[in-house]
């Protein structure tokens, strides 16, 4: 079964635009790596330079693991590291924001 996991990341002032043209064009086999390492689906909002990602993915702590040297994910975060404020930690460490609640 799938898990769903909430991230938040912020962006650099300025570079809204940029983060968006990222991602209306994702490398596609930087696409194939993330299915092949169990995300079933990945979603992002952003409100100014917040942004909120939910991702289900069949286990996160593995998949955070097999995409840390992955070749098809070792570029995108040189870009992403760019564009945002925190780089991202592909430990494999981390679970996410906490979930408070949830509707029954």
């Amino acid at each position: 079964m799938a898990e769903s996991i909430a991230l938040h990341t912020k962006l650099k002032p300025g570079t809204e635009d940029e983060y968006a043209d990222a991602h209306a064009h994702i490398p596609p086999e930087l696409v194939v790596a993330l299915k092949e390492a169990g995300v079933k689906n990945w979603r992002i909002w952003r409100s100014g330079l917040d942004l909120f990602h939910v991702v289900d993915v069949e286990n996160y702590q593995a998949m955070r693991h097999a995409l840390a040297d992955h070749p098809a994910n070792v570029p995108w975060q040189a870009r992403m590291a760019e564009l945002l404020a925190v780089k991202d930690d592909y430990s494999g460490e981390d679970a996410g924001i906490q979930k408070v609640w949830e509707l029954p």
